[in-house]
């Protein structure tokens, strides 16, 4: 398998969830502004969509979208518990946190990173956003993970799109059991590795 990402991309999630099931797979580095990858090609010849990640299988297919692409690798592995049984109950909550998150913080992070829009204007979109941290704030004080006692691809997504608070400006100790969370989970090995090696691959 090949991983297109870019460094600090959403991608780092579907990264971090490869080093968590210990897959083999090669990184291919994606220039988010030439839309080249790191062999020289076209990245627009990988999927039309043109962003990261892309997930490339043994057979060719390209899979997209993060949370189809951390689904799928959950359950390549599904005896390391990164995403309950396909077609139960616990999965379905799980994709209810997968769709929040791409919905509701990562969609509606992107006009902070928008450097044309009006103050004002971003004043607004942050305030939404920070009105869906609450939300996750007083979630995570009632459980150690998105989904219960243990990680989830919800939470390689979740902490993925958390990260971005400092590109933003955003302090995170202003919600304490967010800010465990991320410690927490940053933490991990895999996580680690996926980080050390997007910063120097």
């Amino acid at each position: 398998m090949k991983l297109y990402y870019a460094p600090k991309a959403c991608s780092l999630s579907p990264h971090i969830v490869l080093r968590e099931l210990e897959l083999e797979f090669e990184l291919i580095k994606v220039d988010n502004k030439t839309k080249l990858t790191a062999d020289g090609r076209d990245f627009f010849t990988v999927t039309a969509k043109g962003y990261v990640a892309a997930l490339e299988l043994d057979n060719g297919e390209i899979l997209t979208e993060g949370t189809a692409i951390v689904q799928y690798l959950a359950d390549l592995r599904p005896e390391k518990g990164l995403a309950p049984l396909p077609g139960s109950w616990a999965r379905v909550r799980l994709q209810e946190w997968l769709n929040f998150i791409t919905s509701e913080l990562h969609t509606a992070s992107a006009p902070l990173f928008n450097a044309s829009l009006p103050e004002e204007v971003k004043t607004i979109f942050r305030e939404k956003f920070f009105k869906r941290l609450d939300f996750i704030q007083d979630a995570l004080s009632k459980t150690v993970y998105l989904t219960g006692s243990t990680f989830s691809v919800a939470d390689a997504y979740l902490y993925t799109v958390l990260s971005w608070g400092k590109m933003l400006s955003i302090d995170l100790n202003q919600w304490p059991a967010i800010a465990s969370y991320m410690a927490a989970i940053n933490a991990r090995p895999a996580v680690q590795e996926a980080l050390r090696v997007e910063e120097t691959h």
